[in-house]
């Protein structure tokens, strides 16, 4: 509970797990809260957590989440007297923080001025040097061919990895550069970029900064994010497990430095790239991270509450020489995403969701939630605490076991594998080692996934047909024990008898008898080993959700329109929902395999179109600025027209 509060209500200008978090604390502190919606979240978890709700616009951010006037508007109208912005959207805006304080109202981060300053990349380099912290060499962008390859070529406003091209050749800088201001531009409003020299093999560290008004200023300890694809953080952790003791007080110092320099008020986060002993400034983010949730797992510190008390004008309540790390912390972050096809983000209703109970879990997901394309793919977070990081990572690797995510697409099977290799285990895990190593994990289905899908179709409660009485097809007789159920998945015949709690296919037989399980899920004893998974039948269909991936085996008689026309017959189809954002290729142009065709967003995400082979282009199926469904033909690519 804070006392003499300045504020009385606090609206949170954000949506998702961060809106369900801000909300969380706030009430801890005493505070009455105000959500905002926008028509597409209308019914989300964030809306019914607030003791009130204001709608903003319609779906597209543009129109809700980043309308000042909007948000303002809603803050008059409810007699919020502050504004936490959380992360994204427009929590690094300065003159969204401008016009909070305009308005007479509290914005719960640093003041406008180091906004300004430190939410460019290029103007927080030049303060950085003048603090005396080491930087990355950078170059202009019209004599970027000066500086060795490969380039960095980054958004200079914003962050989240939006905006970011990894350049090796000087032939393909121009291409790079348009495609990295496009996404800047549509995420941040800004498309002014920065080149900068490549650390190739990095790490990522950071370190959590938290000033007040009185003058004081502290760190939290650092954060390792190395583990990142297309400079999309994965995994974070804290503290760092690669660094020594010498590193750490030079990385914590040159951050409060740097925050000093710039009179940083409540918590920011100072980024570097560790190579070796050394290190570079990589950037600041003013505002609170995705992984909080780690520091304050080994710190014991809850930032947002500290947020708020800096925000009403309190000292910290604590001092340097009184924080310290007590064990390690890892966070995995959920998203709506195919790791298996190249991380495109996915579109769809969560029909079955479950987050584990044993490790903590930041998100808004819930069960029947439809998730679309409008905003970003990231669905929640699951953090793990431990007396050190190898029991961090198996408490996580049984949260991620845990987690069951069933009807939309999601990374947390790949996680679950990630967290379980060696290469994480042994903190061999570089900014670059995903993207280098993209087939390093497979899609591969377990073998128990088999029998658990064939005794859950066996099952007269599973598999009935409502419309017939005698629609079981579960084996039951009047007069003796079930008879034995043959069932089809995929190309394999199964057969199981639930009274000998059998299930054998292609010569194989498994034991197996149903164990008592939570709420929603089915606990199967197989071949003396419980394994736990959550199941969904259709009449096409079987989905088995186990170790965070589901798996689905289709029935016979399994039919439906496919969702993408194979690339065989020249067509590049609309591999997700989104909107068309560039037509490189006209009817008539010729092109070779691999040519950029034109290119789609979707999730703040843009996707580069390729030519599928040589040929010359016969159809073109949409306009720029269209939104198109997945699978959609967008072009046709006809080889015999090669010339």
């Amino acid at each position: 509970m804070l006392d003499d509060m300045s504020f009385g209500t606090v609206l949170v200008a954000n949506r998702g797990e961060i809106a369900i978090r801000v909300l969380r604390a706030a009430r801890e502190a005493g505070l009455r809260t105000v959500a905002v919606y926008s028509d597409a979240d209308r019914e989300a978890r964030h809306v019914c957590d607030a003791d009130t709700a204001v709608r903003l616009g319609p779906a597209p951010a543009a129109e809700s989440y980043l309308s000042i006037p909007a948000i303002l508007d809603a803050a008059a109208r409810t007699g919020a007297e502050a504004i936490h912005p959380g992360y994204g959207f427009l929590s690094e805006r300065a003159e969204f923080a401008r016009a909070v304080a305009e308005a007479g109202l509290t914005f719960v981060g640093p003041g406008p001025d180091v906004l300004e300053a430190m939410g460019r990349k290029d103007e927080a380099r030049r303060i950085a040097v003048s603090a005396d912290v080491p930087v990355v060499p950078t170059a202009e962008v019209d004599a970027a061919t000066e500086i060795e390859f490969p380039v960095l070529v980054k958004a200079a406003a914003g962050g989240g990895g939006k905006g970011m091209r990894v350049v090796g050749r000087a032939e393909d800088l121009a291409d790079a550069v348009a495609s990295a201001r496009r996404e800047a531009g549509s995420a941040f409003g800004d498309d002014a970029v920065l080149i900068e020299k490549y650390v190739e093999h990095a790490r990522h560290i950071e370190v959590q900064v938290l000033g007040d008004t009185h003058g004081n200023l502290v760190h939290l300890y650092e954060r390792d994010c190395s583990t990142q694809r297309r400079h999309q953080k994965v995994l974070e952790e804290a503290p760092a497990p690669t660094i020594g003791s010498a590193l750490r007080e030079q990385l914590t110092e040159a951050a409060v430095r740097l925050a000093r320099k710039v009179g940083y008020v409540n918590a920011g986060t100072v980024e570097f790239l560790v190579e070796a002993e050394g290190f570079y400034f990589l950037e600041m983010n003013t505002r609170l991270q995705v992984e909080h949730p780690v520091t304050e797992a080994v710190t014991g510190l809850d930032l947002v509450l500290l947020q708020f008390l800096v925000a009403q004008g309190e000292p910290l309540p604590v001092i340097q020489e009184q924080i310290s790390v007590q064990g390690h912390a890892i966070e995995a972050r959920v998203y709506a995403e195919d790791p298996y096809a190249g991380f495109l983000p996915q579109a769809g209703i969560a029909s079955t969701v479950a987050w584990p109970e044993n490790a903590r879990v930041d998100a808004a997901l819930e069960s029947g939630q439809r998730v679309g394309t409008s905003y970003d793919p990231m669905l929640g977070k699951v953090i793990a605490h431990g007396t050190n990081r190898e029991a961090a990572r198996r408490s996580l690797l049984q949260a991620l076991d845990d987690t069951a995510v069933l009807g939309l697409t999601t990374n947390v099977g790949f996680l679950r594998q990630l967290v379980a290799s060696n290469a994480f285990r042994h903190c061999e895990i570089d900014t670059a080692w995903l993207d280098e190593h993209p087939d390093e994990f497979a899609l591969d289905v377990p073998p128990e996934a088999l029998p658990i899908a064939a005794w859950s179709l066996a099952d007269s409660t599973a598999a009935a047909d409502p419309s017939h009485p005698f629609g079981a097809g579960d084996g039951w007789r009047l007069a003796g024990a079930a008879t034995p159920v043959r069932v089809e998945l995929d190309d394999v015949v199964a057969t199981v008898d639930r009274a000998a709690g059998t299930v054998w296919s292609e010569g194989r037989t498994w034991r197996v008898g149903p164990v008592l399980g939570p709420a929603g899920a089915l606990r199967l004893e197989i071949d003396g080993v419980v394994h736990e998974a959550y199941i969904e039948i259709d009449p096409h269909a079987v989905t088995v959700g186990y170790l965070g991936q589901p798996y689905v085996f289709t029935r016979p008689d399994a039919f439906g329109p496919t969702a993408q026309r194979l690339a065989a017959d020249g067509s590049v189809a609309a591999p997700m929902p989104g909107t068309v954002l560039d037509l490189k290729a006209q009817v008539g142009t010729r092109v070779r395999e691999g040519d950029t065709l034109g290119a789609m967003e979707a999730m703040k995400m843009e996707l580069a179109l390729k030519a599928p082979y040589d040929g010359t282009v016969t159809a073109v199926g949409a306009e720029v600025g269209q939104q198109v469904a997945l699978g959609a033909v967008l072009f046709v690519v006809d080889p015999a027209d090669d010339a």
